[in-house]
């Protein structure tokens, strides 16, 4: 265990849609209201939820995936998450034991496991009462390498709800840390994506206040905070998920490129990367003395239009390409290519700068772990190379183009998903987003 690491807990629950976003960041509001210095993180490939963690608590919110990460990043990450704050507080994915496969699997549970740290169970407590006993006595007792440390019940209809919980679950010896009321007013606004972005918030700071409100009036904050333990960390691993693909790297950032995982970037820059970045849609091209240029995930169907008018950043990217890597996710790897179909049916030219086009004007959910074992060396890594991602849109494929592939891709249980991705001359992309090296 790390001498400087403090205290931390999960918050977890027994399904997706139950409330931990809620609950979490009501946690995270209220104990900074008390003036304590709170950091937070995310358990698997979710790059909103960590946006709304630092804005509730002023400092940099960080991902953890059992599946994805090797131990060695699992510890240095965590050991990032739980330095220079009073509390660190590690918000979970889906279900408490959801995950893909039988080791790693990418559950909440993993990590309470691995690190030792007490779990706060979130039960939506709507059209129950004495089953939630029941509920919360199976997850308590599935595992006894993770504990639960209390619960958290959430959507109570009434006083009379909350009193028929309470004396069910008192015959557990499982505390109640809090009873969270049914309030819509301080639901998150959401799109095809999950939440809508935290800079995209237009009340997200009267939002936080609300929840810190919430909080303090129905969380029992000194008992939550007195159960979160020191994370036991096993030694002292490396923070560099993926190689920098240059020693300066162009980043696009703007509204239409959000997305890029903050521990890929910050892995860099303790590499000695420089980060240049730039934006597409105010016209601008990649720095020319950069080495490498990624074009990030983020939202380029809602800003199809603009790009497909930018001419200055799509005559530099190409010209930077020329000599350059180039590499694009998700949304950049959209813009990579010929054409961009919007929601309504409009097509919109892209760089084309590999042969694919996208479209959104028939949705369809891509979601999954992803493994990608590079067949040439490109700014992901080296020939050969296993890289590990997650994948989640809705756009599809409609001209597939001549490219090469630039990747064998596996799901998360190991199944063949075919070649994927694309590589011309300099220029490479994928729908996937790169998580670390496997």
């Amino acid at each position: 265990m790390s001498a400087t690491s403090a205290p931390a807990l999960i918050v977890g629950s027994h399904r997706s849609g139950a409330g931990k976003t809620t609950a979490t960041l009501a946690l995270l509001a209220g104990l900074r209201r008390r003036g304590r210095r709170v950091r937070a993180a995310k358990t698997g490939p979710d790059y909103i939820d960590p946006a709304f963690h630092a804005a509730a608590t002023g400092r940099d919110s960080v991902n953890l995936d059992s599946w994805a990460m090797g131990p060695g990043l699992l510890d240095a990450l965590m050991g990032e998450a739980t330095a220079g704050c009073d509390i660190a507080v590690v918000e979970g994915v889906m279900g408490l034991f959801d995950g893909v496969g039988s080791a790693g699997t990418g559950a909440t549970a993993d990590l309470a496991a691995r690190f030792s740290l007490p779990v706060i169970l979130v039960i939506d407590a709507s059209g129950q009462s004495q089953s939630a006993a029941a509920l919360l006595r199976g997850f308590a007792s599935h595992d006894p390498n993770v504990r639960i440390a209390g619960v958290i019940l959430n959507r109570v209809a009434s006083d009379r709800h909350a009193r028929f919980l309470s004396q069910a679950i008192g015959a557990l010896e499982i505390p109640i840390f809090g009873v969270l009321p049914r309030d819509e007013t301080i639901a998150l606004p959401s799109r095809h994506l999950g939440l809508v972005q935290a800079r995209e918030h237009d009340n997200l700071d009267a939002t936080l206040d609300a929840l810190g409100q919430l909080a303090a009036q129905h969380l029992d904050l000194d008992a939550i905070a007195s159960c979160a333990t020191p994370p036991h960390i096993a030694g002292n691993g490396s923070a560099i998920a993926l190689p920098p693909p240059g020693a300066r790297i162009a980043l696009a950032q703007d509204a239409a490129f959000t997305f890029l995982y903050p521990h890929i970037v910050r892995g860099w820059r303790q590499h000695g990367a420089e980060i240049v970045p730039f934006s597409p849609l105010a016209d601008e091209g990649p720095d020319d003395t950069c080495d490498a240029c990624w074009l990030p995930g983020g939202y380029p169907e809602l800003h199809a239009g603009a790009l497909a008018a930018r001419n200055t950043f799509k005559t530099q990217l190409a010209a930077f390409a020329k000599t350059r890597p180039v590499h694009g996710e998700c949304g950049g790897y959209m813009v990579l290519g010929e054409a961009l179909i919007d929601a309504d049916g409009e097509r919109h030219a892209m760089t084309g700068l590999l042969g694919h086009s996208t479209s959104f004007a028939e949705r369809k959910l891509h979601l999954g772990y992803r493994e990608a074992r590079l067949l040439y060396d490109c700014a992901l890594g080296k020939n050969g190379a296993e890289v590990r991602g997650h994948e989640f849109h809705y756009a599809s494929v409609t001209e597939t183009g001549n490219d090469t592939p630039l990747a064998e891709m596996f799901d998360g249980e190991g199944n063949e998903l075919g070649p994927a991705g694309g590589r011309r001359g300099h220029v490479t992309g994928t729908f996937f987003h790169a998580i670390a090296v496997g």
